[in-house]
């Protein structure tokens, strides 16, 4: 017997080192059944952002191909994952006054109004516009302030803000590729719903997601994103230190960073010799022969580096206190033998590798770190995402789709819930 689905969710996540393609359905239970993938390495992008239209739209198009072949079925349109493009955060206090009366919906409706039309975008686009916590006369924490009496009524409303020409191009690549846009989601975005849980995301949790080229540090508290670092680093960096310093090629240096490379070290490691040429290639006995000791040295090395950013973005959001707030690490990157736990001694704080769930049917070739960001976003599109982002100024033509009605749904979401 064959399920019957309610809605079809196409995501589309375009990297640095590959573009996968992900079909889901939804069915009457409301649960999300995948019923395709599609992965192929990515070209034409540079550091996150489209550095040749064609070439990725070619990309773009063999890995929606496969997908559709596996589902069974064509899709026309598709919600972006955006992991680079000057993706920044940023919080906006507003207040209004009460007079001490009791607060109607409508004094919600205009302090979120008032919060919206207070961002300053800065010439920048905006991804997502969502309130936060609700304060009365200055005291905050409040999450549903309808019937209660304050003098004065606040709310910080938090934006996540990218350059215009990123998210236009990836749009313009969609479209290239026959395919309409929903949304353009900013990746920590998705892949904080794939890999963190709802406590966590309340609680405060931080997550590192490293891709080949880019890695994201974002904040999470309070149950949102309430903070986000794009570091121009990622795992394609140690893979090419990794070539530089032994003379070999890229895709070398890959396989020996994937199969016997470690974020650790050990003893033992200057007594395992490894060969520097792939098996079975033209001359590659007389290549040269390193130790695994040597090989780890280069990437603990660079990894290092890249602990030391990562540290200094979260002691810039104000994450801070050592060992109150643990970490995630997700992202290709976190499939390096041994990265959590040398971070984790870095950091001084609890650091575990988060991969994506409430999937059912996905494949465990797509079911690790490296496609959390896929997966995020179809949960992202599933859960009917409100913002405030109607008649801002700043928002983008490719996100307009996900515009319309978003101050009424968050408007209704607010009396349904609270």
């Amino acid at each position: 017997m064959s399920v019957r689905y309610d809605k079809i969710i196409s995501t589309l996540d375009i990297g640095s080192s590959k573009v996968c393609a992900m079909i889901t359905g939804v069915d009457e239970a409301g649960g999300l059944h995948v019923l395709g993938t599609g992965q192929r390495e990515s070209k034409g992008v540079v550091r996150g952002c489209i550095s040749d239209m064609q070439l990725a739209e070619l990309s773009v198009r063999h890995a929606v191909e496969q997908a559709e072949r596996i589902a069974g079925i064509n899709i026309d349109r598709v919600w972006i994952g955006m992991s680079a493009g000057g993706l920044d955060s940023l919080l906006s206090p507003v207040e209004i006054d009460l007079g001490g009366d009791r607060i109607e919906q409508a004094d919600v409706d205009d302090l979120l109004t008032a919060g919206r039309d207070n961002i300053d975008t800065r010439g920048k686009v905006v991804l997502h516009v969502s309130p936060t916590l609700y304060a009365l006369d200055g005291n905050g924490g409040v999450s549903n302030p309808l019937g209660l009496h304050a003098d004065r009524l606040g709310v910080e409303i938090h934006a996540v803000l990218a350059d215009p020409s990123p998210v236009r191009n990836l749009d313009m690549t969609a479209r290239a590729s026959h395919l309409g846009v929903d949304a353009i989601v900013a990746s920590p975005v998705a892949s904080g719903l794939a890999c963190l849980t709802a406590e966590e995301r309340e609680l405060g949790v931080a997550l590192v997601e490293m891709g080949a080229a880019i890695t994201n540090v974002s904040v999470f508290i309070g149950g949102m994103l309430a903070g986000l670092v794009t570091l121009n680093h990622g795992a394609a960096d140690i893979t090419d230190e990794i070539a530089s310093v032994f003379g070999i090629r890229r895709a070398e240096a890959e396989r020996l960073k994937c199969f016997h490379g470690s974020a650790l070290t050990s003893p033992r490691d200057h007594q395992e010799s490894l060969d520097t040429g792939a098996p079975g290639e033209a001359g590659a006995s007389e290549r040269p022969k390193i130790t695994r000791a040597q090989l780890n040295a280069i990437i603990r090395q660079r990894i290092d580096i890249m602990i030391t950013e990562i540290g200094k973005a979260l002691r810039d959001m104000g994450f801070s206190s050592p060992g109150k707030h643990h970490v995630v690490l997700t992202g290709g990157g976190a499939e390096l033998r041994g990265l959590a736990d040398h971070m984790q001694a870095s950091l001084g704080r609890i650091v575990r590798v988060g991969r994506p769930t409430e999937l059912q049917g996905l494949p465990e070739a797509h079911s690790g770190p490296a496609f959390a960001t896929m997966a995020g976003l179809a949960l992202y599109a599933h859960s009917n995402p409100s913002d405030l982002r109607l008649g801002l100024q700043g928002t983008d033509s490719a996100n307009k789709n996900a515009n319309k009605g978003v101050v009424a749904r968050i408007m209704q979401a607010i009396r349904e819930n609270f």
